[in-house]
């Protein structure tokens, strides 16, 4: 039986800030755009941001993009390409005024500008400070703020949008090239052939691959589970950044915008411990470094609580009104998920898996880089990333607070661009080859038929439970072997996962199977990559190797699952135009 096949010009996985920042541009310019979202778009995870979006406006005092760039390459522990942070930070404060005409709701100064606040990592002066006023915000409702406005401009543009749908596989066609998708309706239980001339991944983070994270449910990593069976690899793996505030106990996050507007964090004895760890930017230092100081007091016996197992956030002294006004949501969670008011009382707060600093291969275009013997300049026809999901590498082996909405601004609509002059170069639709879909029906067709087997839910538990106990904030050789091992053998029990409800209408226990397949990659991927990198850097801190090697791993780490192996590649030190950030000790 074949699939019903729908056509598109372009087809876009995700309907986040980066999926429809690119959606809008194609629309905009009449081609006909399906976007697919596993809930209503503005659900998608970039509501959750909370802080604010990165830009050298320059409205709160002097700044730059130059500086900008400059923070974000030391964020990044010099791993990060120089030449897409230059695009990045270049191009973000016209990506904030655009957001701006389209109807963002962003806070105001007296003059009518808009309002930023200090964040981790942002200085002026080429790092040597003071720190510089340059996170763009709505509230601690960012995210939330960009979401709607841009999902309101893609309805005026006509977009198309696939809700409670699930991409399962890219399409190639005889010669290698990506030619649509497979996707599932949920509500139906329906398989259909999206053929496309163009594919753009924006399918967001894998948070969900740990067991305490900020990440909602729908952070699977759907795409990378997508790129890694095509072939394509996935690059960084290793790299994972641990929010220094998510609730203790719930991992709900608490926005580094709270540390910006002047909360700082104390340890049991009540003492502001980040002025022992970093002298000058104090809790205002990059978010490795404050996690890591976060989780060495709690290790060395200084936490709070019974099980001393957290520190406190402290932000009452700024005031009822300064917390109402710039940290509404912040009290909201608080009192819901911590049961504190922050006006009266301090949050309990512990480092919880945030953001993916790795992912899908690409370029600034937004093009899906593949290996042609171990060359990444050429980028494999039809496919496209951005957002979280997408390795552009600007965020190296840590990312600064703010750059992932910039990021997803920035590069969704270089994408789009990108995607409108490869559509006007491809006026038809290639052929879909015979057999297109069979990698997905196979897949659906053994969940469908297997009788007895692993549950879902348990093998799901036991992935996070390994990621968590081996690859978290601090890395020991012996538990990333172990690790290693463990991941393996949880990948043989996903072969064999058995979901009790065959039916179709609705099936989430289904959906959750395939999610389970992305999850399975990216725990590979990470484990993988983290035990082979012989060396600390940004948010991958060794014990054994406590020092960055230059000389040895000044590389990004390329993991293929079709071959089970790993290859790097260099990292580009080269920036467009300014003059390249040599490497030199990091220092807060």
């Amino acid at each position: 039986m074949g699939l019903a096949t729908k056509k598109f010009d372009a087809v876009i996985v995700g309907a986040g800030g980066s999926g429809m920042r690119a959606s809008l541009q194609l629309a905009e310019a009449g081609y006909k755009v399906a976007v697919l979202s596993k809930v209503f778009p503005t659900r998608s995870h970039t509501v959750a941001a909370q802080g604010g979006v990165g830009a050298s406006l320059g409205n709160m005092g002097e700044d730059s993009w130059a500086w900008h760039m400059y923070d974000t390459v030391k964020g990044s522990d010099w791993l990060g390409d120089q030449d897409a942070i230059e695009f990045m930070c270049r191009e973000a404060p016209s990506a904030i005024i655009e957001l701006e005409h389209f109807g963002m709701p962003f806070d105001r100064n007296e003059d009518g500008t808009v309002y930023q606040r200090p964040f981790g990592g942002h200085m002026q002066n080429y790092g040597a400070g003071p720190p510089v006023q340059r996170s763009c915000c709505a509230a601690d409702r960012t995210g939330h703020a960009m979401l709607h406005t841009l999902y309101q401009r893609n309805v005026r543009a006509n977009t198309v949008f696939f809700v409670e749908w699930m991409a399962l596989d890219l399409l190639k066609d005889n010669s290698g090239n990506i030619v649509g998708v497979t996707a599932l309706e949920m509500e139906t239980g329906d398989i259909y052939i999206l053929h496309s001339r163009a594919v753009l991944l924006a399918t967001g983070g894998a948070g969900r691959v740990y067991a305490a994270s900020t990440n909602a449910y729908i952070n699977t990593g759907d795409g990378l589970g997508m790129v890694a069976r095509a072939g394509i690899p996935l690059e960084d793996m290793e790299f994972w950044q641990f929010h220094p505030t998510g609730v203790a106990g719930a991992g709900v996050l608490i926005t580094e915008g709270v540390r910006g507007e002047g909360g700082y964090l104390l340890n049991k004895d009540g003492e502001r411990f980040m002025e022992r760890y970093a002298p000058n930017a104090k809790d205002l230092a990059s978010r490795d470094v404050v996690a890591r100081a976060m989780a060495t007091e709690i290790k060395d016996g200084r936490g709070v609580g019974k099980d001393s197992d957290h520190v406190l956030l402290k932000l009452d002294h700024l005031g009822p009104e300064v917390i109402e006004k710039r940290l509404p949501g912040i009290r909201e969670i608080s009192k819901k998920f911590a049961n504190v008011d922050p006006t009266e009382a301090p949050i309990p707060v512990v480092p919880t898996c945030h953001y993916m600093m790795g992912g899908i291969p690409t370029n600034y275009h937004g093009e899906v880089l593949e290996s042609t013997n171990g060359d990444y300049s050429s980028p494999l026809e039809g496919l496209f990333a951005a957002g979280e999901c997408a390795c552009a590498s600007v965020h190296g082996a840590n990312r600064l607070g703010t750059n992932s909405l910039t990021d997803l601004l920035v590069f969704g609509r270089a994408a789009g661009n990108t995607m409108i002059k490869f559509l006007r170069g491809h006026s038809s639709h290639k052929s879909l080859p015979k057999g297109a879909a069979d990698l997905t029906m196979e897949r659906i067709n053994r969940l469908n038929h297997q009788q007895d087997g692993e549950s879902v839910t348990e093998v799901g538990g036991e992935l996070r439970a390994v990621m968590q106990a081996n690859c978290g904030v601090f890395r020991f050789p012996e538990l990333l072997e172990k690790g290693v091992q463990e991941i393996y053998s949880v990948a043989e029990k996903v072969k064999h996962t058995m979901i009790a409800d065959k039916s179709k209408t609705f099936n989430t226990a289904r959906v959750e199977a395939l999610e389970l397949e992305n999850l399975i990659e990216v725990a590979i991927a990470s484990l993988v990559s983290a035990d082979a990198r012989k060396e600390s850097r940004g948010a991958h801190d060794r014990s054994d190797f406590p020092e960055r090697n230059d000389s040895d791993w000044l590389k990004h780490s390329m993991w293929f699952k079709s071959k089970s192996q790993l290859e790097y590649k260099p990292v580009q030190l080269k920036p467009l135009s300014a003059e390249s950030i040599e490497p030199k000790v990091r220092a807060y």
